[in-house]
Parts: structure tokens; sequence; C-alpha cells
């Protein structure tokens, strides 16, 4: 068993004032994995003054020495990259092959956002004047025990890029991930104070971040019930607020589509990270005509589809991160059984092998409308729902029928046509034909799916305040 015991404040590892312990348990068999002690109000504070100190010297700094301490994150990043990737499936239960996309996704957005920067001019002459962007100070970073680490590399790449320090408070349930990242980006060697962590509650840390007039601006990812708690909180100090939050995202099979060849992508895409992901294809949209032989193969993609131990790199299906998240999954498949919708494959109960974990079976309801609650609300699993449309204004009103908008996907012969489809969708992100990212492209939802935008130079503005200097001279 591990125990963390320590934060990393003002460049350095301390033990927090907070004294509080969380166990932390294996989502594959459920043993004691960890234990960490969790950082409290003033543990922040002491952050925030880091930091705050930090800013005035690092917000001074050059593009150039940016780009050089981005090009230090990235690799000492890269050099315990394999490490990064062990512990998030051991910790988090994310499949192998997930965890592995995910670190290496991550490494290229440190060189995303140095190719950004260099191309982005933060002195402009507009009309009469000149507008400086300059770092909006100190940034409250906020993120899930779902890609833990990816998060933070996003995030932090672009406050540094802006010229910004940062306080991070990961997930308590990320606690071994979070000890390793932070390690990393001690070995990176930056000025002191301009990255801290504090592990911690919600409610204590994450409340503390929120309400702390040191902090500048918040960006957080994770449920949007949180993040409208957080939204009223950092209104008080008016802080500036990115929020990447939930999703129950569309996938349009066009008509003139290949089942054969898009429905192993679609079932992949509603079943990425394990379920456990704001952007999974959750509501598969077909022809009302096609459904019998949409169900047939769907049918036979899930008896092919493997659940089981994380670490084979074969597995597509890992645990749930917890009982308690395996219990919210489970609930929800009881409501889809409950409002009639046609179970397809899967189900209620842990699949056979697989009892000690937090393991769930691959489930498809079919046949569903998407006012069933399994078609409108979040269920963070490996549950998809079948929705036949009649045509393809009915198909595009389905999918825009939700209170999220975070991401969709279209698939069809006719790329031109996909095209014209994507642009009718209220999403911050359309895949066509396929499953694709870009760490150049703006991320982020409509609607209930969060405010502002991150990746890229619509990222890296939010983090930035112009100013305009003008005169009669």
């Amino acid at each position: 068993m591990k125990v963390i015991d320590k934060i990393y404040i003002d460049g350095a590892f301390v033990t927090p004032h907070g004294t509080q312990v969380l166990d932390l348990y294996s989502p594959i068999d459920n043993t004691l994995a960890a234990q960490v002690r969790l950082g409290d109000e003033r543990d922040v504070q002491h952050a925030v003054h880091a930091a705050q100190a930090a800013f005035k010297h690092f917000a001074k700094t050059s593009k150039a020495e940016r780009i050089t301490y981005l090009e230090k994150l990235r690799d000492a990043f890269i050099r315990r990259q394999q490490e990064l990737i062990d512990v998030m499936v051991q910790e988090y239960g994310g499949t192998l092959q997930f965890c592995t996309m995910i670190i290496q996704f991550a490494a290229h957005d440190f060189n995303a956002m140095i190719d950004t920067l260099k191309d982005f001019e933060l002195t402009r002459k507009i009309g009469t004047g000149t507008v400086h962007l300059q770092g909006v100070g100190v940034a409250g970073i906020i993120i899930p025990w779902n890609m833990s680490n990816g998060f933070i590399v996003t995030k932090v790449a672009t406050a540094i890029a802006a010229g910004c320090t940062v306080v991070i408070k990961p997930s308590e349930m990320s606690a071994q991930q979070t000890q390793l990242i932070a390690e990393v980006f001690h070995e990176a060697g930056l000025p002191k104070g301009v990255i801290n962590f504090v592990n911690g509650l919600g409610d204590v840390v994450g409340a503390e971040i929120t309400r702390n007039p040191g902090i500048s601006k918040i960006s957080f990812t994770g449920s949007t019930g949180v993040g409208k708690l957080i939204a009223k909180g950092a209104v008080d100090t008016m802080k500036r607020v990115t929020l990447e939050l939930g999703g129950k995202s569309p996938n349009i099979i066009l008509p003139d589509a290949d089942l054969e060849s898009v429905l192993p992508v679609a079932v992949a895409a509603a079943f990425l990270n394990s379920g456990q992901a704001c952007a999974a294809a959750t509501r598969l949209l077909v022809p009302k005509e096609k459904l019998n032989e949409v169900n047939a193969i769907v049918k036979r993609i899930i008896d092919g589809t493997k659940v089981a131990d994380p670490r084979d790199m074969d597995t597509q299906i890992g645990p749930m991160v917890s009982v308690k998240q395996f219990e919210r999954v489970q609930e929800y498949i009881g409501i889809g059984i409950a409002e009639g919708a046609q179970l397809l494959a899967g189900g209620l109960g842990k699949p056979s092998g697989l009892e000690a974990g937090n393991f769930v079976q691959a489930t498809v309801f079919t046949g569903v409308n998407n006012s069933m609650r399994i078609a409108q609300e979040e269920i963070f699993g490996p549950v998809l729902s079948i929705i036949p449309y009649d045509n393809e204004e009915d198909a595009i009103a389905i999918a825009n029928d939700s209170p999220y908008g975070l991401a969709a996907y279209v698939a069809s012969a006719d790329q031109d046509h996909a095209y014209r489809v994507a642009a009718q969708l209220d999403a911050g992100r359309v895949c066509v034909n396929g499953l694709a990212h870009d760490s150049l492209l703006p991320f982020g939802g409509f609607k209930q799916s969060g405010i502002g935008r991150e990746y890229g130079a619509f990222g890296l503005e939010a983090y930035l305040e112009p100013k305009a200097v003008l005169g009669l001279g």
C-alpha cells in the first residue's frame, strides 16, 4: 500500500496542514491501494500566496522563455511516460489502450501549445492604439478523476503559455497519479511557486479556490452540477471561468453509411474510457427502417467486446472507478429497463469472473425514446442507447434535443453531406466519420456542457486579459 502524505507548494513537497486521511481502493479488485493525506483551506491559502508571489515575475517572461518552460515540462513528461500510463491503469482502472492514448495526447498538448504561442500575437496594433494581452493572474485548476493527468497537462500548458501561475486541485481519488505528475513538473525546473498542487475534497479545497480573492481564474472540468456551484461562487470575486462539463453526445448514422464499417466505431465511441468520458457517444441515432439490421450488428459487436482486467492490452472496457460509480451505472440500467427500453445486450450485475471489481457489463438499449432518462441524463458508464429516427430533419432534432452540447458525431458515405449535418448540430466539437482529436482545435460545450473553450488559440485567450493603450500623442 502506498502512502501519499505530501502536497507540492512553492517548489517543494510539504506536509499538508490538513490531517484527514482518505483510503483509496483498486477498482480492479477493491483491495486497499493507497492512503492520501488531504489538504485544507490553509493549504490552499499557502499555495495561492506562493502562486501570487511567483506571478509578479512570471507574468513578465517573454514568449521565448515560456516556450522553453513548456519544452522542459514536455521533456520531463515524456521521460516518465510509461510510469504515467501504468499508474493511470492501476489507480483509475482505465484500459491500457485508452491510457496509452491519453498520455500520448497529453505529450502532444505541450507541442500544440508551443506551436500556438509561437504564432500568437501578445501585442497588437489596432485602430489608434495598441492592445497588450497579459496573463489574467493566478489560475485555479480543478479537475475530475477521469483522465486526471491529461486534463492537468492541457490546462497547465495553456496557463504557462499565458504567463499565469497555477494552483491545482486534482481529484482526491487520483492521488497516486497526482503524486507522479507533481514529481514530473518538479523535475522540469520551473521557478518555484509557478505550479502548485493541493490534494483535497471539493467542498474544502475546491471551495477555497473558488472563493479565494487571490485566484483570478478558474478552469474546471467535471459535472454540470458542480460547475454551476463554481460559477456561482466565482462571481463574488469576479473570477473568469472556463467550465468543461457533462455531455450526452449523439452519433447520427445517415442512411447511406456502411453499417458494417461505421457501427464498430460507433460502439467504441460510446464506450470511450469504459463510458467514463464526457464526450462518449452514448446516443446512437439510426434510420428507423434499418433498426433491426443495426441491432443485429451491434449485438454481434458487443458479443466480441472484452470486459476484463484493464492491464491487458486487448481489454476494451475496464472497471468503474469506484463502488459508488458502479452503483450509479447499475441504477441507470435499472431505470432503462423500467422505462421500457429493449435490453439488447448486457444488463444488471457484473460479468462472470469479475465479481471482485467494479466491472459493468457492456450494455445496450434499443428502441429508445429520446425523452427517456437514459437518453437525457449522463450515465458515465458503458451504456449505449440506440434511438431510431424518421428522416434527416428528425435526426437533427433528436440530436439537439438535449440539455447538453459538448460533442457530436456524424457518419455518412458522403463526407460533404456529413459536414452539412454537422453544421446544424448544437455541439462544441463534431467528429465526422470516426473518432478524431486535434490539440489545436477548440474543445468545450454549448448549453449546459460548459462555458468557454480549451486548446489552441481559443484556450489561450481565456487566460489572457486585453489591455488597450491609446492616446493623442
